[in-house]
């Protein structure tokens, strides 16, 4: 039994753990700054630009992968999980980026890609020379074929990028032999996860760059690696995506992925620093989320949910409740995203134009008030919408071929980010340079230097955002919804703060009880208005609201 404090005073409260309420800036290195003018983001160029997003108020950055790859999937195919590819630098570059960080206050996430590597890794490699059987084969998923000479897949599986899911190998000599399973890209073979030496492999790897000192990893695919080992198929017409939909998928969620994380969350808690574990699980139901979040599993998921919920108050309720509920009963914080380099940017998704940017404005207003942890993506803070009409030479993600040129894929969300300048590329490298994704003209309007002089613009409201999120909400105190009419989200955090969005197309006068005492507007995503003392909300509009001042 513990001691009674001295003097009848309690003792402080722990400190929380920064992950349960940081905000987390998503950096797609290949997009962010190129330091040497190749065309291609670096890790140089990121250290360079530490100091806007120290400026902007993020606690933290996450580096998508910049591991040595053939870039297939945008570093997604691993070639080496210790090195840094030549094209974003060198690790003498990441060890002075991560220094940067932590003089800045920044901390620094990575991704891991644990569910497959390139096929130009060196076990693959060793894997293609051996013979069926051979010990090398057993890191991969290898099978024979079906019917008459093994000529069918092993399986019906469709691959996420578009046809098949197996790919035949074939000797020098063109006599064609086993096939091996890769759910993305061919070039990106899938690992098996009963092979101790996979395990081995990326346990060292953790500790690697925990060594090297960063604060957590975003792991790719996170509810893969464990296959149904009976590799059944699927049901007729069943489509092959990340989600499981209404029908469990035998090569997602499965049972056995929950170890690894048991014995990945003791290395990370040897280190000291808390060290975080970051989820990306396309788990439709956030029960089964949250089950990745147990106390001795992972640190964070991402609400895949709230990304996909669109502008409707109702939905947006529901899995707002839904993941609180969830994720509060494991212990485990919430976390909200609206864009990353996978999905449509969400001013675009959200209608486009100026319709689209005012939502977007209200939806990272709703998203900072929230309980729990926010994911941002980079340019978002600009205002960024997806560019639509890249030219088809210049589409570089997998999905547009193997969709044979009928999906254009993600590379609209990863056009590099204007910087400054009246001319591409804007400040994202040289003058002279020319970016590995064209950007348009029109990114003139969005580029951070003007923007850094318009106390209107959006970037000044992720700023003033960030920086009142800090002192005006109290992060230990729940969520209290206040009732304002079906098309408006208000709730309460404690006593002393409160946020109602206008999702619906008609001003809404706002009740005067949203907060409990008088209140006065602290931050606004657009124009408000006062009629007969009353305030009106706008549609498409956010505002947060703490006590009137004495």
């Amino acid at each position: 039994m513990p001691n009674p404090p001295e003097n009848g005073t309690a003792p402080p409260p722990a400190p929380r753990e920064w992950w349960r309420d940081a905000v987390i800036y998503q950096i797609y290195v290949r997009s962010f700054a190129d330091s040497d003018g190749d065309g291609e983001g670096d890790l140089q160029g990121v250290r360079g630009r530490l100091p806007e997003l120290a400026a902007l108020g993020v606690d933290a950055v996450w580096l998508t992968p910049f591991y040595v790859s053939p870039l297939a999937d945008g570093g997604y195919d691993v070639a080496d999980y210790r090195d840094v590819d030549p094209r974003f630098g060198t690790l003498a570059d990441f060890d002075a980026l991560i220094a940067r960080a932590h003089e800045l206050g920044l901390r620094i996430i990575i991704d891991i890609v644990p569910n497959h590597t390139s096929s130009a890794h060196t076990w693959f490699r060793e894997a293609v020379a051996a013979e069926p059987g051979d010990p090398a084969r057993k890191r991969y998923i290898f099978r024979p074929g079906r019917g008459p000479g093994g000529d069918k897949p092993p399986n019906n599986w469709k691959s996420i990028f578009g046809g098949p899911a197996w790919t035949r190998l074939k000797r020098p000599d063109g006599t064609p032999e086993e096939w091996y399973l890769h759910l993305f890209d061919p070039e990106q073979p899938d690992l098996d996860w009963t092979s101790p030496d996979v395990h081995a492999e990326f346990e060292d790897v953790l500790r690697f760059w925990l060594e090297r000192g960063v604060d957590g990893f975003r792991i790719d695919v996170a509810h893969g690696m464990v296959k149904d080992p009976e590799l059944p198929d699927l049901p007729e017409g069943q489509k092959a995506d990340l989600l499981d939909g209404s029908t469990e998928l035998p090569y997602f969620d499965q049972e056995g992925v929950h170890e690894i994380y048991r014995r990945w969350h003791g290395i990370v808690d040897s280190y000291p620093g808390e060290r975080a574990l970051v989820a990306e699980a396309w788990v439709e139901d956030a029960d089964r989320v949250a089950r990745y979040l147990r106390p001795d599993e992972l640190h964070q998921a991402f609400n895949f949910e709230f990304l996909t919920a669109g502008w409707d108050a109702a939905v947006l309720r529901r899995v707002i409740e839904e993941s609180l509920a969830a994720n509060g009963a494991v212990g485990a914080p919430t976390t909200w995203v609206l864009s990353n380099h996978d999905v449509v940017r969400h001013p675009t998704r959200f209608g486009g134009g100026e319709r689209g940017l005012r939502r977007a404005r209200a939806a990272v207003l709703l998203t900072l008030a929230l309980p729990g942890s926010t994911y941002l993506y980079q340019g978002e803070e600009l205002g960024l919408p997806e560019v639509t009409d890249l030219p088809e030479d210049a589409l570089q993600d997998p999905t547009w071929e193997r969709s044979g040129r009928t999906e254009r894929g993600r590379d609209g969300c990863r056009v590099p980010l204007p910087w400054e300048g009246e001319q591409a590329p804007f400040g994202f490298g040289p003058q002279d340079s020319r970016p590995w994704l064209p950007m348009p003209a029109e990114w003139a309007r969005y580029r951070r230097e003007v923007q850094r002089r318009d106390p209107g613009s959006t970037l000044a409201l992720y700023t003033a955002a960030l920086e009142q999120r800090r002192t005006a909400i109290d992060q230990a105190t729940d969520l209290t919804w206040v009732d304002a009419g079906a098309d408006v989200l208000a709730f309460r955090r404690g006593t002393d703060f409160a946020c109602a969005v206008n999702l619906g197309a008609e001003a809404v006068e706002l009740p005067a009880d949203v907060l409990a005492s008088a209140a006065r507007e602290l931050l606004a995503s657009g124009p408000l208005r006062r009629e007969r003392g009353a305030l009106v909300l706008p549609p498409d509009t956010a505002v947060w609201l703490v006590p009137a001042q004495g």
